[in-house]
């Protein structure tokens, strides 16, 4: 199995020797950066980087101008590091989507553990995205559907009921209790527009909307 690549942005190279000879121990590869536009060029390179522990105060390009930058066009998960424990700072970079904050001087034992834990996170994040069973695929984050391999086009509010049925796989569910899940509180319908709506969803599915039983005078289950 590869190891994890993570990027490590600082211009001081005494610091990025820390930080690499720890993550090297711990079984990472690790990418050196001397400035944020080294590191820009460095993550648009080089596809997979897993994480990336920036440092604020650097010359040409500071860490939050990085940061801003990559979160155009990914949700790599990014380790600050910064001299200062100044709180609008910190406030600052998490809207921008910093994931964590480390202040220096640290110890290099805990960023360790920060990137476990912040890379651990960010997998279960993109796993939560995917539901798959059966020859049946939906990625949740993309909004799409495949049925081995070929994608359907779902409506929204199909998509959306696809997806109650495989995250309550083997539940019976009530017509009720799929209205207000998946129509929500709001909603005023009664349960002929569950009913048109599955028929219209097996039918996309072909030979795999048989997984969407029903079930005589309560509602359906998916199996």
């Amino acid at each position: 199995m590869d190891k994890l690549k993570i990027l490590v942005v600082d211009d001081e190279s005494r610091m990025r020797k820390l930080v690499k000879d720890f993550l090297v121990k711990s079984d990472y590869e690790v990418i050196e950066a001397e400035d944020g536009s080294q590191a820009l060029d460095i993550f648009f390179q080089i596809k997979d980087i897993a994480l990336i522990i920036l440092d604020v105060m650097m010359p040409k390009m500071n860490g939050m101008e990085v940061c801003r930058e990559i979160r155009n066009y990914s949700k790599v998960p990014i380790i600050m590091l910064t001299a200062k424990s100044e709180e609008r700072d910190e406030l600052q970079g998490f809207e921008m989507g910093v994931d964590e904050y480390i202040t220096k001087p640290f110890s290099p034992k805990i960023l360790v553990a920060r990137v476990e834990a912040v890379l651990k996170r960010s997998i279960q994040v993109e796993e939560d995205e995917f539901l798959e069973f059966n020859g049946i695929t939906i990625n949740k984050a993309a909004h799409v559907v495949t049925i081995e391999g070929e994608q359907i086009e779902l409506s929204y509010k199909e998509f959306e009921l696809l997806t109650y049925f495989m995250e309550n796989r083997g539940i019976a569910l009530s017509r009720e209790k799929i209205l207000n899940s998946v129509w929500n509180y709001d909603y005023f319908g009664d349960a002929r527009t569950i009913d048109t709506h599955v028929k219209k969803l097996r039918s996309k599915m072909g030979e795999k909307g048989e997984t969407i039983k029903t079930i005589w005078g309560m509602g359906y289950k998916f199996e």
